[in-house]
């Protein structure tokens, strides 16, 4: 794994853009708000937002939702799965959790540009899942981190819907 801080070019900053208006369309449906990209070969071929509430699944993060629609891409176009994964540039305006940055890297995509950290499940925060699995993925995090944590906070100032109900132990 590779990291890098420097600025993004202007191209990368239009897909991180076009990661936010995702991640404002997941806060806006009451979704923790992180919104991703997957380009391939400078072509955007998936896109995706949060749908963990709405879907009920824990698993729906937005990296796996783009993942879902890189493999009908590569179907519909008839092309070699790995070899298109091999060539994604991933924008995602937060660091990727454990479970989507192992999914990620073992699908050897090629980068993944991140805004802020997670860091309470982050791939790289928290676990550094590319010590393990020694990915070639180049990585790029902190684009706009103040606005992605931002985001994160509103989401937080209100309630989950799907979270459970408190249990108080009540004391005599």
């Amino acid at each position: 794994m590779e990291t890098s801080s420097k600025a993004l070019l202007e191209e990368e900053q239009m897909f991180m853009e076009k990661a936010f208006a995702f991640a404002k369309e997941a806060l806006d449906n009451q979704e923790v708000p992180v919104g991703c990209i997957f380009v391939y070969e400078k072509e955007v071929v998936a896109v995706g937002r949060n749908e963990v509430n709405e879907s009920k699944n824990a698993t729906r993060h937005a990296e796996m939702i783009c993942i879902d629609h890189v493999t009908k891409y590569y179907k519909d176009n008839q092309l070699e799965l790995k070899e298109v994964f091999r060539k994604i540039d991933i924008y995602v305006t937060v660091e990727p959790c454990i479970m989507c940055a192992a999914a990620l890297y073992d699908l050897s995509v090629r980068s993944v540009t991140f805004g802020c950290k997670n860091d309470r499940f982050g791939g790289s925060t928290v676990l550094d899942v590319a010590q393990v699995l020694k990915p070639s993925t180049l990585i790029k995090g902190g684009y706009k981190a103040d606005e992605a944590m931002k985001l994160l906070k509103d989401f937080y100032k209100g309630q989950n819907p799907n979270a459970p109900a408190a249990k108080v132990k009540k004391k005599y």
